[in-house]
């Protein structure tokens, strides 16, 4: 439960400065990266987290096929 009325806790505000702060930390990401995931998927928390991930684990990915390509 939370203590702030009107704040939905599976919802990223990122016009509130305190609560993008505050998902941008949770998730360990920075705030700017924070509202561009929430742009390219709303603002449906578990969405930005799988899309973060997504973004991260495809990135990797890539390398890691890139490095194994050029070796």
């Amino acid at each position: 439960m939370t203590d702030t009325p009107g704040i939905q806790p599976d919802r990223i505000d990122i016009r509130d400065s305190a609560a993008l702060a505050e998902w941008a930390k949770k998730l360990n990401v920075s705030e700017q990266q924070l509202q561009d995931a929430v742009a390219a998927v709303g603002e449906k928390a578990a969405d930005v987290e799988m899309h973060l991930k997504g973004t991260r684990s495809t990135t990797n990915a890539e390398r890691v096929d890139e490095l194994g390509a050029a070796g």
